[in-house]
């Protein structure tokens, strides 16, 4: 496939998110559960999008599915140009790498590397000469230049919160996408995080997507999406007020 090392970015006229009638379901007959149902959504580089919706709605889920963390069980979905349906482990693995940042709820730090070296690794890993200086760089941005040599338990929630979104940025990828960004952060360190994604979204040319309960933060984005029930029920472009 094509060499995934490229980081370039040029906004494009196609999509760098593509959902065509995505499913997601979960069991068999009697105990399956259908969480999407069947969602068509294009999302442009660029575009700053919030999603909203009530708890269990499948907004999670459909985060899931753009980040290629869940396979959808019907429909296809493409990446930065990338049809991820039915691609390898192994693929998919290099594509997030390279081009999509993830914030997730759980941190998902490794507890035995200090806040530079989480941020570093993946930089590290895909062949970065400068990992070091990127990842310092981006844990400045989100305030945490004294934390770089500390531990995911030597640092509170929100510092935890702030070095998982350091690592989402510093490569700075095609996509970002982010499971409620600020849901352990005061609201002056949650305005500075969000200020950060904005900008990061906007110097790389990259789509943001913030799932969110917060209609307040959807209401900062270009776009904003209502999941209700797995499907789609509204989608509406507006100013963004970043």
């Amino acid at each position: 496939m094509t060499n995934l090392q490229d980081n370039s970015t040029s906004i494009t006229p196609t999509p760098v998110i593509d959902l065509d009638n995505a499913q997601l379901s979960f069991g068999e007959k009697a105990k399956r559960v259908d969480v999407l149902k069947g969602i068509n959504l294009c999302i442009d580089a660029g575009e700053t999008v919030g999603v909203l919706g009530a708890s269990g709605a499948g907004k999670t889920s459909l985060l899931m599915v753009m980040a290629g963390l869940e396979n959808v069980t019907g429909g296809t979905i493409a990446l930065a140009d990338y049809d991820i349906t039915n691609m390898p482990e192994d693929a998919l693995a290099a594509l997030r790498r390279d081009k999509v940042g993830i914030v997730f709820q759980a941190f998902r730090l490794i507890a035995s590397m200090t806040a530079l070296q989480n941020v570093s690794i993946p930089l590290e890993l895909a062949g970065n000469s400068d990992a070091t200086a990127r990842a310092s760089a981006a844990l400045e941005s989100v305030g945490l230049g004294h934390r770089l040599h500390h531990l995911p338990d030597q640092m509170s929630g929100g510092e935890q919160q702030r070095v998982a979104i350091a690592r989402a940025i510093a490569p700075n990828p095609r996509i970002l996408l982010a499971d409620e960004p600020t849901g352990n952060l005061d609201s002056t360190t949650g305005e500075k995080v969000i200020k950060t994604l904005f900008e990061s979204a906007a110097n790389a040319g990259a789509a943001l997507v913030l799932v969110t309960h917060d209609a307040g933060l959807a209401a900062r984005c270009s776009r904003i999406i209502q999941i209700e029930d797995g499907k789609l029920a509204a989608d509406s472009k507006q100013k963004a007020a970043g």
